[in-house]
């Protein structure tokens, strides 16, 4: 699996998880839902992500 798969993988794992959070535990984990949208938004831009660095650091191949 390349970093940009697994990146659509885990950003779609945490918007899932923190939507699920907010409705059975606090409204306050869409804040972690924005964060994670905001994040794939700059990446579009920049082509940077911080979850890409962690992942290429743990041998994800390009």
């Amino acid at each position: 699996m390349t970093v940009n798969r697994l990146l659509r993988m885990i950003a779609g794992f945490f918007i899932l998880l923190s939507v699920v959070l907010a409705h059975l535990h606090s409204p306050y984990w869409l804040f972690f839902t924005a964060f994670v949208g905001l994040n794939l938004f700059q990446s579009a831009f920049t082509d940077w992500c911080p979850m890409m660095t962690i992942l290429r650091k743990l041998g994800v191949k390009e």
